[in-house]
């Protein structure tokens, strides 16, 4: 544990990494937004309470035993026009998320979204799928987010994985893990896709584990699935709501952390690129406690652990 500070929140190292914008491995691209919630209101807070929990965090773990040499950036906030209306700063934070996502990726880096709602990270993962050709997407979450302009919105968190399948052909495999939630519609266009998108819902992973598999064959299956570049995003409500009570939308079921980890653990070693990631949807504890930015800071952590070995 470390004790916090005064520094800035944004535009330094974090992690207890050395480097600069230019020289870091990975770049954290905060996007505090959550215009269209269709529930809980505030994971426009998200980037700035996790990055104040991150100070609270050690070091060492054993999913991660080797040093890895790689440095973790945060750069300065997406900014956006609040006052417009939704669809409007939908497609401007695509846009700005995807040209930012292109800086990056030109200089070698690896780009991570730190959300704010699932709407967010679109453009990036547009911008990632331009830059290599092809990715498969893996997809933690408690929602298929296959909803097509919910509510209206364009650009809503319950459409973003619509939206790429929709518009963005280069991500020609998208896996889901952890899904409990969702409506008839969603499902039956997930399986009208001829595999493109696979679903591990919740109850089929307990049972197969249930039934005898460990969650090590399980994980190592799911990302077998996954082209040898990949993207991960990670939506915080994929774990059990024990640990995101201030989620937007939480759902029972889900993920324990250790299962979470397990899966960015396999991810790291399977010897795929790893050329993007996002974590969204962290929200302020409901009973005012860091609770929620804790294990939002943490995930975070591990997040770029599995990103680490595609940076060498």
């Amino acid at each position: 544990m470390h004790t916090q500070t005064n520094e800035p929140l944004y535009e330094k190292c974090i992690f207890d990494t050395e480097c600069t914008l230019k020289t870091a491995s990975i770049v954290i691209v905060p996007i505090g937004y959550d215009g269209t919630a269709s529930y809980g209101k505030g994971t426009r807070n998200g980037p700035e309470i996790v990055m104040k929990a991150i100070p609270q965090l050690d070091y060492v773990d054993p999913r991660f035993p080797e040093p890895e040499k790689f440095g973790v950036y945060v750069d300065k906030p997406i900014e956006f026009d609040a006052s417009a209306e939704a669809n409007a700063i939908g497609h401007e934070i695509r846009e700005k998320a995807a040209s930012r996502a292109r800086e990056i990726l030109d200089r070698g880096q690896t780009p991570v979204i730190l959300g704010g709602e699932h709407s967010v990270p679109q453009g990036q993962i547009e911008a990632c799928a331009e830059h290599v050709g092809e990715i498969g997407l893996l997809q933690i979450d408690a929602h298929l987010d296959l909803r097509p302009a919910y509510e209206g919105y364009t650009y809503s968190h319950a459409s973003v994985i619509r939206n790429i399948v929709d518009g963005c052909p280069a991500v020609t495999k998208i896996v889901q893990v952890g899904i409990r939630d969702y409506c008839p519609e969603e499902i039956e266009f997930a399986n009208s896709t001829n595999g493109r998108v696979r679903v591990y819902g919740d109850d089929e992973l307990f049972t197969r584990h249930d039934d005898g598999m460990s969650w090590r064959q399980i994980w190592e299956e799911v990302v077998g699935l996954l082209p040898d570049n990949i993207y991960v995003t990670f939506d915080i409500d994929g774990l059990e709501p024990a640990l995101c009570p201030g989620t937007g939308t939480p759902v029972p079921g889900g993920l324990t952390f250790n299962q979470a980890t397990a899966l960015l653990q396999v991810v790291a070693h399977s010897g795929k690129r790893v050329v993007g990631a996002d974590l969204v949807e962290v929200g302020p504890s409901p009973d005012g406690s860091e609770w929620d930015a804790n294990v939002g800071a943490r995930t975070l952590y591990k997040l770029c652990r599995a990103v680490a070995p595609s940076c060498r």
